[in-house]
């Protein structure tokens, strides 16, 4: 199967893509890879196939997707995009399905707001308890979104969230740095769908052992090129 506009099978970008999601590679890393099974390809075309390509993988394997827990841990970590200091916002369930991500420039009520906008409106579930630091945005933010849940601020309670932040900044750590928001924003979401396929959070690749676990999925997914 070809992809429209592109000279190469789906099958091929998918890799690309899966490879550079997965392991601490740079674009380059990646092209020399492909060269060396034969595959003429350049840094600049897999940049544009993960960008292109992430979220429509991730929105592809949306439906297959298993529903979070009702108790989720959110907290933010900091990120360099061309230089400047932005925030992530991150949360994960109490089993370790990332919930959502997302960049923002500010660590204000605006932000947290949009952050629990959206991943309500695409989860289409409430949790039933939040678990945050003592930052003075989130009470506000919590009682006029989610009323009913229990916000739980208590020192460690969220040791599970800032423990998984160390999981994107491993991933982040070889990147000879990210240019812009919107670029920052899709590699930081991929790293997350990735991180839910390796932990079993999606109906993709069954019966396959664990070890294959990701790399079938992924070839499932080809088919929304």
């Amino acid at each position: 199967m070809r992809v429209r506009r592109f000279r190469f099978p789906a099958e091929v970008i998918v890799v690309a893509v899966h490879w550079y999601l997965r392991s601490g590679l740079s674009y380059r890393d990646v092209e020399e890879l492909l060269a060396e099974r034969g595959i003429e390809v350049d840094h600049v075309t897999v940049y544009r196939w993960v960008q292109r390509f992430t979220p429509l993988l991730a929105d592809a394997a949306r439906f297959a997707r298993h529903a979070p827990g009702d108790r989720w841990y959110v907290d933010e970590t900091y990120v360099k995009v061309n230089g400047v200091w932005r925030y992530v916002y991150r949360a994960i369930d109490q089993h370790g399905q990332v919930i959502d991500v997302l960049l923002a420039i500010r660590r204000d009520a605006a932000a947290a707001r949009r952050f629990f906008t959206r991943a309500l409106g695409t989860l289409k579930v409430i949790p039933r308890e939040v678990v945050t630091d003592a930052a003075p945005v989130y009470p506000a933010v919590l009682d006029e979104l989610i009323p009913a849940a229990w916000h739980h601020v208590e020192q460690y309670a969220n040791n599970p969230i800032e423990a998984d932040h160390g999981q994107l900044k491993r991933r982040l750590r070889p990147m000879r740095g990210l240019q812009t928001d919107r670029t920052a924003q899709v590699v930081i979401a991929g790293h997350a769908f990735l991180q839910n396929l390796r932990r079993g959070h999606y109906e993709l690749a069954v019966g396959v052992r664990r070890a294959l676990r990701v790399a079938a999925a992924f070839t499932e997914l080809a088919q929304a090129i």
